[in-house]
């Protein structure tokens, strides 16, 4: 997984890919460290980029995404977030909704 460093980063990319995952984590979260691996592993299976960024680090990405907890696991479709799943994942409506933006032809949205 790629990791993101700054905000601006975060907005180039966002501009530039059609479909990516974004893992939100911060410090001190144990929670995020039990996540991270099952959410990586999915990396494998889908055609899209995955990312990551710690907000403790990169801030602004907690406020311009309002983000309010961690860990988050975002799902983006040309810019726009499409889904948000947050703290406790359930690993099934995620790879559900990772399905549903492969599917997804370029007339959608």
């Amino acid at each position: 997984m790629q990791e993101i460093g700054s905000f601006e980063q975060w907005l180039d990319i966002s501009a530039n890919e059609q479909r990516l995952l974004l893992f939100v984590k911060t410090d001190h979260c144990s929670v995020c460290e039990g996540l991270y691996p099952q959410v990586a592993e999915l990396m494998e299976e889908y055609p899209f980029p995955f990312y990551k960024v710690n907000a403790a680090q990169v801030p602004e990405m907690a406020g311009q995404l309002s983000l309010f907890t961690a860990p988050v696991v975002l799902l983006f479709y040309k810019g726009k977030e499409t889904a948000r799943f947050a703290r406790f994942v359930q690993m099934d409506q995620l790879t559900h909704r990772m399905n549903e933006l492969v599917e997804w032809g370029e007339d959608h949205v």
